[in-house]
């Protein structure tokens, strides 16, 4: 607790992580960051996408867009930080650079990991202890303020909607057909990171259209470069889903927001729908649900956990039992149930 006492802290900077699902599992450390400094002004340096999260959050008085396109505009943004003389930086993310960024801002105070190389810029710099690695990646953001000497609380992360927003969605999902006393389930078969993180799309397809069948509507949702996996599950229904029309990020978590329950790869708008409170059927495979699972009250995680999940690939090099064994019969029942919850 010594680098908090050698002044006031009036002014802190966070750098946010890059991912819109890591971004998301680091709101209750800005919570927490807030009860720490109640009176500080708190602004996020995020990148365009990521952003998006952090509109209309209570714990942050200012988002900085950062945009990593040239030198002259890294430099420009060095030289507005500096003029802005914040007590303290908190680097959510591991990189070298956001440790150098800090630095030459003139932040007295740099609290980050000591990883990739940069335990040297930082003050104070925490250990990653082997336990914290073991931890949900939510806790992982929390134990950074912890090994600072700060008080910090493990709470469901949060996503905050306004009412223009939400009116936004319903309006949409009216003029699709959509009426407030319908369920609707959310699909999302994609994931960023690889095919090794995707359940079949022709598997996706079969539950939609049983989900349709029995009076739910369905609204798949595709993220940047997904359209082609949205297309083929659309092609092999034979019912007629609605398909996202969001193009933001904001869009995309009002129509989230707006489900009885969501069905989704281990990916991004997972993470968006447990922030908003909207139950969620989770279909691990590649990655570890103890790790990026999501967090709250009423969501499933299907996971077989066979012997060589999770292998964090992008493309499975075996036989892909870990999503085979998943069969649309077992998630169409556990949708189903959390439906009736």
């Amino acid at each position: 607790m010594v680098y908090f006492q050698e002044k006031e802290i009036k002014k802190i900077l966070i750098k946010s992580v890059n991912w819109i699902g890591d971004a998301i599992l680091t709101t209750p450390a800005v919570s927490s960051l807030r009860k720490n400094f109640p009176g500080a002004k708190i602004s996020i340096l995020a990148k365009p996408w990521v952003s998006e999260i952090f509109k209309g959050n209570p714990d942050i008085d200012e988002v900085i867009i950062y945009e990593k396109t040239n030198l002259g505009k890294r430099l420009r943004l060095i030289r507005e930080l500096r003029e802005r003389r914040f007590d303290m930086a908190v680097l959510f993310q591991n990189a070298f650079e956001a440790a150098i960024i800090a630095l030459l801002s003139g932040i007295p105070i740099r609290l980050g990991y000591s990883t990739d190389g940069r335990g040297f810029l930082l003050k104070p710099s925490v250990p990653i202890k082997p336990e914290t690695m073991k931890r949900h990646h939510l806790e992982y953001y929390l134990y950074l303020l912890r090994g600072a000497g700060l008080n910090v609380e493990r709470e469901p992360p949060t996503l905050n909607l306004n009412e223009k927003e939400k009116t936004w969605a319903i309006d949409i999902l009216k003029k699709k057909g959509w009426d407030e006393n319908m369920p609707l389930a959310g699909i999302n078969p994609g994931a960023t990171y690889g095919r090794a993180k995707r359940w079949y799309p022709e598997r996706f397809a079969l539950l939609a259209d049983r989900l349709m069948n029995e009076g739910i509507i369905v609204i798949i949702f595709s993220g940047p470069g997904e359209k082609d996996i949205v297309e083929e599950v659309k092609n092999r229904m034979t019912t007629k889903p609605i398909i996202s029309e969001g193009t933001s990020v904001r869009e995309l978590a009002s129509l989230i927001g707006k489900c009885s329950v969501f069905i989704s790869n281990d990916t991004g708008p997972m993470h968006m729908a447990s922030a908003l409170k909207v139950p969620v059927t989770a279909i691990f495979g590649s990655t570890d649900p103890d790790a990026t699972g999501p967090v709250g009250e009423g969501h499933r995680i299907i996971y077989k956990g066979v012997e060589c999940s999770p292998c964090f690939l992008r493309e499975c090099t075996k036989d892909f039992r870990c999503m085979d064994l998943i069969t649309v019969d077992e998630v169409f029942h556990i949708a189903k149930d959390v439906l009736r919850r």
